[in-house]
């Protein structure tokens, strides 16, 4: 190539020939060069150059389908997230349904035991009562039975302290409870 220069270099100064004068050494030596250099290239960088588009075209498509494989992965996990994602919000509704479920039944539980309860304690202090009641007129009793002792023994003017008589007395005091 150097050489092709310097032979232009030289034939224009010597016959004052334009850059469209046709010189035919000139001609042979450019296409000389121009073929040796094209048979070099094709010989040793073409293989290389065609190895290393090659390749690089191979890794752009492995990359596009590493890309879209991952894409399609990228979307099945997308929906099975919103599967499952769908799916908590149901069992934590469920979960929550069942959790008020289980306390209303607790606490119809616990207000019937307070009823039960409740029943119970007016059960028993009827009872009490009761008893207290009849303790109370059996107390009234005795004393009315020693109150009428006392005022028969002052009308007799003798002492009615026998059992028999205690006895006498109580009922006739049932006799008049009942009647009233």
């Amino acid at each position: 190539m150097l050489f092709s220069l310097v032979m232009l270099a030289t034939s224009s100064e010597e016959g004052g020939l334009g850059p469209f004068a046709v010189n035919p050494g000139l001609m042979i030596w450019t296409w000389l060069v121009f073929i040796t250099l094209f048979l070099l290239l094709r010989r040793f960088a073409w293989p290389a150059i065609l190895s290393a588009t090659e390749a690089r075209e191979k890794k752009i498509a492995d990359q596009l389908a590493e890309a879209e494989r991952l894409n399609a992965e990228a979307a099945t996990s997308l929906e099975e997230h919103k599967k499952l994602l769908a799916g908590s919000k149901e069992e934590a509704q469920t979960l929550i349904a069942d959790a008020k479920q289980l306390a209303d039944k607790e606490r119809d539980q616990i207000l019937s035991r307070a009823r039960e309860e409740q029943e119970q304690m007016l059960d028993r202090a009827k009872r009490e009562i009761d008893a207290e009641r009849d303790r109370a007129l059996t107390e009234l009793r005795k004393v009315a039975v020693e109150l009428s002792l006392a005022a028969a023994s002052k009308l007799v003017e003798q002492n009615l302290d026998d059992d028999s008589n205690r006895k006498f007395v109580a009922d006739y005091l049932d006799s008049l409870g009942e009647r009233n």
